[in-house]
């Protein structure tokens, strides 16, 4: 699967501006890759101005990932800031070309910020299936908490679905714990034996907080295939392979002594 990382400043609560932006970035890309992995909150940067900046699942950020996704003919995923009868989520949609989606709600929600007095956490985990991959997503600080992510064919989050291949990470993560945000990556990539994407935002945001970037993907065993530079906006898409995967895992099967516990939330 050909996997694009997109990489960028975003600006400030402007959200048809950060959308057309994308557009002007992703547009050459039709046909040369499969999944286009945004930041979170792509549309606005990680804001709490919930009440003006938040919008429906009928609005224009999902008629724009619709539209993105059929042009590219590939699968866009990232997140933004969402209202469902009144209250309101750090929603990220995987979209596929022909249109349907399906979308996990952030489950750790970043008290630093106070993010949990303006969004209502999710409850559920999400796995999809993608080209014959399984495909785990999760936003920012859900990365500081392994238990929600470990890979596991138990009854924990997932019922009886296979061990998933990829876990994506979508981020604002600031500059200051950028070595937190490496380490993290590579640790989860070796735990749950599956490659790993972490996409986050550059340059400074409408709170003067800094983000270095520091997006990449992971391989099975923790090695870094690739990473786009401190500070600098750009997208990289890497092939990486499925059969390879298996093979690793056949030949350590580490998963299958994983230990298996019911999740409680």
């Amino acid at each position: 699967m050909r996997i694009s990382i997109v990489q960028s400043p975003l600006f400030w609560e402007a959200p048809a501006v950060n959308r057309n932006m994308f557009t002007e970035k992703l547009s050459p890309m039709r046909n040369s890759t499969d999944l286009v992995v945004l930041p979170e909150m792509f549309t606005t940067g990680f804001s709490m101005n919930t009440a003006q900046l938040a919008e429906p699942m009928d609005g224009p950020t999902m008629d724009w990932l619709r539209t993105i996704s059929k042009d590219l003919n590939a699968a866009v995923t990232g997140s933004f800031i969402c209202v469902v009868e009144g209250n309101y989520y750090n929603r990220l949609i995987f979209m596929r070309p022909d249109g349907k989606f399906d979308f996990y709600d952030k489950k750790h929600l970043f008290s630093l910020a106070g993010e949990q007095k303006h969004f209502v956490s999710g409850r559920k985990r999400l796995t999809v299936e993608w080209l014959g991959w399984q495909i785990c997503p999760m936003i920012c600080y859900d990365l500081r908490f392994p238990a929600w992510s470990r890979n596991t064919m138990g009854d924990f989050v997932c019922g009886h679905t296979p061990y998933y291949d990829l876990l994506i990470y979508v981020a604002n993560w600031p500059n200051k714990r950028a070595h937190h945000w490496k380490t993290l990556l590579s640790a989860r990539a070796i735990e749950n034996q599956s490659f790993i994407v972490g996409v986050n935002i550059a340059g400074v945001d409408g709170n003067g907080i800094e983000y270095s970037g520091d997006s990449t993907m992971i391989d099975y065993t923790g090695q870094t295939l690739t990473q786009i530079p401190d500070g600098q906006s750009d997208i990289i898409t890497i092939v990486v392979s499925l059969e390879e995967l298996h093979a690793y895992r056949k030949q350590l099967p580490f998963l299958a002594d994983a230990d298996m516990f019911e999740f409680k939330g």
